[in-house]
C-alpha cells in the first residue's frame, strides 16, 4: 500500500469494463479484495468469481464461473477481462476455451499452464481433495478420473485444446515462486510472458504485477 500503483498512479485508466478476479487453490474471493477494489479505483467494473471454495470438481467450477462471466458480459455489453491467481489462471484458460466470443483478456499469475508442476504438500493436498471428491460413489461411477488430467468433463477436454488467438494472453510469473515450477506458468510466446519478482502467493498483492494488469488490460 506504499506504492503509488496501489492509488492508481501512474497506470492507465480502465474503460468500464468489467474485470473477474479468480481464486487459486484452496482459496475464496476473499483474498482478492485488495485487487477487486484497486481495479474500481482505476476504472474497471470488477466482480469476484463467484466459484465458492476453489477445491471442488473443476468442471463444477468452470461452470460456476461461466455464470458469472455471462452476468458481466449481460450487464456491460463488454467482453470480459479474466485474472486468474495460480489455479484461477488456469480455469480462466478453460473457461475462455469454452466461451472465446465473451472475454476480452485472460491474465494467470503463476498458473501452471503447461501442465502441474509444484510442490508435493501441493500435490498431496490436491489428492486428499481428489479423494474427497470422489467418496461420492455416483460422480465415481460417471468420472473415475475426476480431478485428474483423464478426466472426460469439458473443463478438462478445454484445457487440451488450443487457446483462442483473438484473447490477449498475459503470463505472470516469478522465477523464486516456491509453490509452481515457473517453467510451467509462461506461454509459447515471449512477448506474453512478463517475470516480476516475489513469491506465489505475493504475485496477488504485488505492485509490480499491478503495474502490467493496468497497463495489459488497457491494450484492449
Amino acid at each position: 500500500k506504499t506504492s503509488p500503483v496501489y492509488y492508481g498512479i501512474g497506470v492507465p485508466r480502465g474503460d468500464k469494463a468489467a474485470v473477474i478476479v479468480v481464486p487459486g487453490f484452496l482459496g475464496t474471493d476473499h483474498y482478492l479484495y485488495e485487487m477487486y477494489f484497486w481495479l474500481r479505483r482505476i476504472g474497471y467494473t470488477p466482480m469476484m468469481s463467484n466459484i465458492g471454495w476453489n477445491a471442488e470438481c473443476l468442471n463444477t467450477l468452470v461452470e460456476r464461473l461461466s455464470a458469472t462471466i455471462k452476468k458481466a458480459h449481460e450487464e456491460t455489453g463488454k467482453q470480459v477481462h479474466l485474472i486468474g491467481h495460480s489455479l484461477g489462471g488456469v480455469l480462466a484458460r478453460a473457461v475462455t476455451i469454452i466461451n472465446p466470443t465473451l472475454i476480452a483478456s485472460v491474465t494467470t499469475l503463476g498458473s501452471p499452464i503447461r501442465g502441474i508442476r509444484t510442490h508435493p504438500l501441493v500435490l498431496q493436498t490436491a489428492e486428499r481433495v481428489r479423494e474427497k471428491i470422489m467418496c461420492d460413489r455416483k460422480r465415481q461411477q460417471e468420472r473415475p478420473d475426476c480431478y485428474t488430467g483423464y478426466c472426460s468433463c469439458p473443463a478438462v477436454a478445454a484445457m487440451h485444446n488450443h487457446f483462442p488467438h483473438e484473447v490477449l494472453k498475459t503470463a505472470i510469473y516469478t522465477k523464486t515462486d516456491g509453490i509452481v515450477d515457473w517453467k510451467a506458468c509462461i506461454t509459447d510466446d515471449p512477448a506474453k510472458n512478463f517475470e516480476v519478482t516475489g513469491t506465489h502467493v505475493g504475485l496477488a498483492f504485488n505492485p509490480t504485477v499491478f503495474s502490467i494488469i493496468a497497463k495489459r488490460l488497457a491494450t484492449r
